[in-house]
Formats: structure tokens, C-alpha cells, sequence
């Protein structure tokens, strides 16, 4: 496709656009796991975790038909999506400081991106590679082009969360819910079903995701506060 063609704006505006409404959940889990970082530490696990998240979309969008067919891709999938969720909803009630910043740092938090944004692209990158058309040049200006505006949403969302914690716990029940349509959409299920699931039973799913995440997070986050209270307790009487 000719870069001065019509055809060729036209595909690479759509492709923009699709990764922009398809890059919002990316967003809020690339700024949960900016957040537990000091200050000057953030903008740069923003900046790195996307960029080698969207060179990561180029290279599994251009194998992702052949991915999406395999059984039990999406489950393993989903369950790590769980994982990270309730991971993320401990990692806001930890107030270890330095220390803790200092031990899992920036790759930590990029590790985690880089995980999230592999499995919840699995389905976004889809659309993507519809609007490329085949063609890897375009496919790949149009993901870069992109980085920025996934770096603006995301630092957005990381200044919201400082002002209002609970959207943390709203971004940890997103995952939650990503992850129980995963689990109702794997091939390996549809094919024990005879079909696809009706999109309202792959809601529901998503919603009972949901509510697992959470409800384990916030049933581990007491565990841990009351670890930390009977801790503190021992010490005082020593």
C-alpha cells in the first residue's frame, strides 16, 4: 500500500482509533502498576512498559489468528489476569515505602505490564490486524503512533488514582472481569459447549471475575492488616 495513498491514512487513522478504545484497560494496568513506584520513577515505567507493551501487540498481533485458535490460551489467560488483579489490590494496601520500591522497582512494574498487556490483547489485536489489511508497515507506524496516546491515559489515570484510591479496586474488578469472559471464550470451552456462549452468559462471567477478584483481595488485604496489627502488638509488649 502506497504511504501518500488515501487507503493508506485511512487504514492507519483506523487503526489509531482501534487501538485507542481498545487500550483503555491497558491503561488502568499500566498506571495500577506505576503507582506503587516513588515519583520520579513512574513517568519512565509509564513510558518503558508501554512502548515494549505495544512492540509486543506488533509482534502477537501478526500471529494472533493462529493463537486464538488454541485451546486453553485463554484460560491460562484469564487465570493470570485473576492473579494480577489480586496482586494489584494488595500492592495498595502495602505502605512499605522505600524498601519495598527499592526491591520490586521499575522492572517489577514493567513485568507486570508486559503480562497484562499480553494477555488482554489477545482478543484487541484482532481488530487491529482487520484494519492493517495485511500490511506490516502500516501495522507497525500505526501501533507506535499510538504510544503516546496510551502514555497520556495512562498518566491521567495515575493522577486519579492518587485523589480517589477506589478506582484502583474498579481497575483490579475490571481484570476480574476480562478474565471470566476469557474463560467462557477459549476454544477449549466453546468446543465442550457445541458453540459459542450466549454474550449475556460470557457477561456474567465476567461479572462473577469481577466479584472474585475483589473479594479475595479484600479478604487478603484483612489478613494482612491484621498480620501487621498482632505484629505490632507482639512488639509493644516487648
Amino acid at each position: 500500500m502506497e504511504i501518500m495513498s488515501a487507503a493508506f491514512w485511512a487504514a492507519l487513522g483506523s487503526i489509531i482509533v482501534a487501538n485507542i478504545l481498545l487500550s483503555g484497560d491497558n491503561a488502568v494496568v499500566i498506571a495500577l502498576a506505576a503507582r506503587s513506584l516513588p515519583p520520579h520513577q513512574q513517568k519512565k515505567a509509564i513510558f518503558w512498559g508501554s512502548a515494549a507493551a505495544i512492540v509486543m501487540r506488533i509482534v502477537l498481533t501478526l500471529i494472533a489468528v493462529k493463537m486464538l485458535t488454541l485451546p486453553y490460551l485463554k484460560i491460562v489467560g484469564g487465570l493470570l489476569l485473576v492473579y494480577i488483579g489480586v496482586t494489584l489490590m494488595l500492592d495498595e494496601d502495602e505502605e512499605g515505602g522505600e524498601n519495598k520500591h527499592a526491591s520490586s522497582g521499575m522492572a517489577a512494574a514493567i513485568r507486570t505490564i508486559l503480562v497484562a498487556d499480553l494477555v488482554m490483547s489477545l482478543d484487541n489485536v484482532l481488530a487491529v490486524a482487520a484494519a492493517a489489511k495485511g500490511d506490516t508497515v502500516l501495522l507497525v507506524v500505526g501501533l507506535a503512533v499510538s504510544i503516546p496516546l496510551i502514555i497520556f491515559g495512562s498518566t491521567m489515570l495515575l493522577k486519579v488514582m492518587e485523589r480517589f484510591p477506589i478506582i484502583i479496586t474498579l481497575g483490579a474488578a475490571l481484570l476480574g472481569f476480562l478474565a471470566g469472559e476469557m474463560l467462557l471464550t477459549d476454544p477449549a470451552v466453546t468446543g465442550w459447549v457445541g458453540g459459542e456462549l450466549p454474550h449475556s452468559t460470557v457477561n456474567v462471567a465476567g461479572a462473577i471475575g469481577a466479584l472474585a477478584v475483589v473479594g479475595i483481595g479484600l479478604a487478603l488485604q484483612r489478613r494482612s492488616r491484621a498480620a501487621k496489627a498482632q505484629e505490632e502488638a507482639s512488639a509493644q509488649r516487648i
